[in-house]
């Protein structure tokens, strides 16, 4: 099966293992993902991730969830900018979601990046997830 929206596909992943409050979910590898996961183990959102070859040639991503107190990290994880629909934003008009404590992740031409060090680096560029 060919997946369209890899990044949707790993979102949608960790939002179905945090409603089943597993402790680990796996995911296919890409580079995107993985400076995405970086952002969120940065961030507070996931413990850690790690990329493990699951056959010759065939990697995949195994994400651990991080939960407080029994409640998970995030509460609200959607996808912004789709392969139909893609979503750009001007520096001016960057969005913070709920009073800057959620997180946007922006994808700009200096690389993967949250919306305040998008801020502070002058970027703008497509807007991939928000994180709450």
């Amino acid at each position: 099966m060919t997946v369209n929206d890899t990044i949707g596909d790993m979102l949608a992943t960790i939002k179905n293992g945090i409603m089943l409050t597993k402790e680990t979910v796996n995911t296919p590898s890409s580079k995107i993902k993985l400076n995405i996961l970086k952002i969120l183990q940065e961030e507070g959102f996931i413990k850690s991730f790690k990329e493990f070859e699951e056959k010759k040639g065939i990697k995949k991503i195994k994400i651990n969830l991080s939960y407080i107190d029994g409640e998970p990290s995030i509460k609200i994880i959607s996808r912004v900018s789709k392969p139909g629909r893609r979503v750009y934003s001007k520096l001016k008009d960057l969005p913070s979601y709920f009073k800057g404590y959620g997180v946007t992740i922006v994808s700009t031409s200096k690389g993967i990046m949250t919306d305040k060090k998008a801020r502070t680096s002058n970027l703008s560029g497509e807007i991939l997830c928000k994180v709450f």
